[in-house]
């Protein structure tokens, strides 16, 4: 199946993701300039990304559905279509109220595109390649958050919000005119996987996909991974870097780059690693929140503003947890029947968007209530003072933390299922290592 149609379909479908993740990430460099167009507080400004997300999380597992019943390409022209419509909307608002629901139509068709993609990767590729692939794919489309960082933000500040909007919205034509020209759900010669042939009966696999204890692996890998970096790209990292860090404004959307390109260096690896270490892909999960969890103590807990380089650490860091997310893709495909893929991976994308979403609220929630004390003891408002992203930013842990529970919780689940079902022992790390170090030495 690996083909030259195959290839050309992949480079369509990864075009597609990046037009979406360019369309889903231009708000995180327009904080400031929707701040002056449609004023009001933090809160208020936080809705704009937060109900973007809340509609892209609730929409995961219903589009997973559609894709089981319908196929991916169906959904990516849907999807597409809607990216398009949204962003015009979002362009011409004149009020915070039109500006929302353009945000709520960009999330929508923003859902359906990396699930579908996933879904078209396992059809036309096999084998060790998938990860690797999948890893590429979500490489690529992160290109987009860096034509949202550098191009559409200085359209932005040259030619103004219209014009910035309406270009992001271009792109999104030319992928919905490729995507209906070239995608197709399968190889001509492969005979279709049997398609639920109605919606009851793709519900009955949904619910069989979620209470699979690897489909709930997958959600919670997912969910601690990917949060913290897309609560930075999407929203808060502009501001607290412009107001917060006192960094200009150009050099601060050049600086979120370093998420992108700490992706294209660390997911091939990451690819890498989980082909060749399947039954050590939550150690890996671990290991990126654990490198997440101490890049962020550094920022937040030095005293004064926090040098350069621990900045550009957190965000390679931030970047990793980017394509780490994607190993919570690869533990629904490993768990789930080709069947109910779309459903199992729409269970996985809601979780990495739900904490994302959640996080970013309480952090705006607790930058105005932070203000709101200051000025109430008689203080001058300083809505983004330094000292203030700090307390909001460490609401990260709480919600972390608790998946980091149920992840640890849905691993224990899974290899006992792998242990009952396949007869594979999957012991902790350091028990393979003491056993591989006891048989080396009985062999010497």
């Amino acid at each position: 199946m690996n083909s030259r149609r195959s290839t050309l379909i992949f480079i369509i479908g990864s075009f597609a993701y990046l037009s979406a993740v360019l369309q889903r990430t231009s708000m995180g460099i327009a904080g400031v300039a929707a701040t002056e167009r449609f004023g009001g507080s933090a809160a208020i400004l936080s809705s704009l990304a937060v109900v973007q997300l809340i509609v892209y999380a609730a929409a995961q597992i219903p589009v997973g559905v559609l894709i089981d019943r319908y196929g991916p390409r169906v959904l990516m022209i849907t999807g597409t279509a809607l990216m398009v419509t949204g962003q015009i909307t979002l362009a011409v608002a004149p009020d915070i109220t039109l500006a929302i629901v353009g945000r709520i139509l960009v999330g929508a068709g923003d859902a359906t595109i990396f699930i579908s993609m996933i879904r078209l990767i396992s059809s036309w590729f096999s084998g060790r390649i998938v990860p690797l692939l999948s890893q590429w794919m979500g490489n690529i489309g992160q290109l987009g958050q860096v034509l949202s960082a550098v191009p559409l933000a200085w359209l932005l500040h040259t030619s103004g919000w219209e014009p910035a909007f309406l270009s992001a919205a271009s792109v999104a034509v030319i992928a919905l005119i490729v995507v209906i020209i070239f995608v197709q759900d399968r190889p001509r010669d492969v005979t279709e996987h049997v398609r639920a042939n109605s919606l009851s009966i793709a519900l009955i696999q949904l619910r069989h996909s979620f209470r699979r204890p690897g489909t709930q692996l997958g959600f919670w890998s997912h969910y601690v991974t990917q949060s913290s970096g897309t609560v930075f790209s999407l929203l808060w990292g502009y501001p607290f870097m412009v107001f917060g860090l006192g960094y200009e404004p150009a050099f601060a959307a050049g600086m979120l780059t370093v998420l992108v390109g700490a992706g294209l260096v660390f997911g091939p690896i990451l690819g890498l690693l989980t082909a060749r270490y399947p039954l050590r892909r939550s150690n890996i999960v671990l290991g990126i929140v654990t490198g997440i969890g101490i890049a962020w103590a550094t920022v937040l807990l030095w005293p004064g503003v926090p040098p350069l380089w621990s900045i550009v650490l957190l965000l390679v860091v931030l970047g990793i947890g980017g394509p780490g997310s994607l190993i919570g893709f690869d533990f629904a495909r490993t768990f789930n029947p080709q069947r109910s893929l779309g459903s199992a991976n729409g269970v996985v994308n809601v979780g990495g968007f739900t904490a994302s979403f959640v996080m970013m609220y309480l952090i705006g929630l607790l930058l105005d209530l932070q203000n709101g004390w200051r000025v109430a003891g008689g203080a001058a408002s300083d809505l983004y003072a330094l000292d203030a992203f700090r307390v909001a930013f460490t609401v990260q842990y709480l919600v972390v933390g608790i998946g980091i529970g149920f992840l640890v919780h849905a691993r224990r689940r899974t290899r006992r299922q792998l242990s009952r079902d396949e007869g594979i022992e999957v012991a902790p790390i350091w028990v393979a290592l003491s056993r591989a170090w006891k048989r080396r030495n009985e062999r010497s």
